[in-house]
């Protein structure tokens, strides 16, 4: 694999990795699992989608290939190439040629990032098929009954160029995330933080004042990760003021008035 291709693989943990459901969507995982679907995930940067990922792979006892789909990401870095290994040219897999081999969870983050090329390898194995074509080994790989192909994007932050086409969305059982209930995202932020859960309330408060933003003046609203960042920079002993300003106004916007506003609305929450 190339150094585009941003891949790990997480061997079962005994801890499973802390994850806060909101509804059924543990439920649904698993049963795409268990019935050989793959499953697309819809949601805003940073509302948990990698994290529930990591989570579910840990419950079902999977190894997980988290591959970061970005522009030069091609065919080649997912599938694998040839490389020269001590003299000579061996054959080196790729996450999903491994993940299909071993039988595990590959995860493509913001799949549309990818370029096309990506999306027609993964046809074959979202339909009953379910078959890996290897054009450079002469192989077929078919796969196993316990690999998963899952993927995520995030559909309000799509250009023109680079949406995912009803074709290939149609192959996939699909699930919306999005952040989660205060009272939820409080625990979250104070579970990662370790600041006090009535400390973490004001952020979250916050947090829906600069989401009502989106749209308007922001094309992103602030995440439950930044949130997270922000409770940790405060339980560490940073003002709160100089905290918010590092998470939650210089990673939002570059632009001037933007800032302003938002550091408004962080005064009148903080004092």
């Amino acid at each position: 694999m190339s150094h585009t291709a941003t891949a790990s693989a997480h061997a079962f943990e005994q801890e499973l990795p802390y994850y806060e459901s909101v509804g059924n969507e543990c439920a649904l995982f698993e049963q795409a699992y268990r019935q050989r679907l793959p499953l697309l995930l819809k949601g805003p940067t940073g509302c948990g989608k990698t994290r529930f990922v990591s989570h579910m792979a840990a419950k079902l006892g999977r190894p997980l290939f988290t591959v970061s789909c970005h522009d030069d990401l091609t065919a080649a870095d997912l599938t694998g190439r040839y490389l020269l290994q001590g003299g000579e040219t061996r054959w080196v897999d790729g996450p999903l040629t491994r993940a299909v081999r071993e039988g595990g969870i590959c995860y493509l983050d913001e799949v549309v990032e990818a370029r096309k090329d990506v999306t027609v390898v993964l046809h074959p194995l979202t339909d009953d098929r379910r078959l890996l074509p290897l054009e450079r080994t002469g192989e077929l790989l078919e796969a196993p009954d316990d690999f998963m192909l899952v993927v995520s994007y995030n559909p309000g932050y799509q250009h023109i160029l680079k949406s995912l086409k009803p074709s290939t969305r149609q192959r996939f059982v699909a699930m919306s995330f999005d952040f989660p209930p205060p009272k939820v995202e409080c625990e979250i932020v104070a579970r990662e933080s370790g600041l006090a859960f009535d400390r973490c309330a004001a952020l979250v408060n916050l947090a829906a004042s600069l989401r009502a933003m989106k749209g308007q003046d922001l094309e992103e609203g602030v995440s439950t990760r930044l949130l997270v960042y922000c409770a940790t920079l405060i339980a560490a002993g940073m003002p709160i003021l100089e905290a918010a300003c590092a998470t939650l106004v210089e990673p939002l916007s570059d632009d001037q008035d933007v800032q302003q506003g938002l550091l408004e609305a962080i005064k009148a929450t903080f004092g």
